[in-house]
């Protein structure tokens, strides 16, 4: 099966937390990793997202060591969504 990564920024304005991580994230623009994996049998291209990660620390942090950890898309919408309506 074919796979391939897209890429995106998730900013957040304020601290924020997601399931599987410990404490809260500092505020900043963080790159997401999507794989996504083509779906056989199709008479048009279509992917498949299989995981997302989330690379740790923010863009803005400078670091030794950096991470990239598995994460659910639904709460990472969620946590967008929430930082979005308290921004505004």
């Amino acid at each position: 099966m074919t796979g391939r990564t897209t890429h995106s920024i998730a900013h957040f304005e304020a601290p924020f937390m997601l399931g599987g991580l410990e404490g809260k994230l500092p505020a900043g623009d963080y790159d997401i990793d999507h794989d996504e994996e083509l779906i056989d049998g199709m008479s048009w291209l279509a992917w498949r997202r299989v995981a997302t990660f989330i690379h740790l620390p923010a863009r803005t942090v400078k670091s030794q060591t950096s991470q990239l950890v598995a994460i659910d898309l639904a709460e990472l919408e969620t946590a967008l969504r929430r930082d979005q309506e308290n921004a505004a």
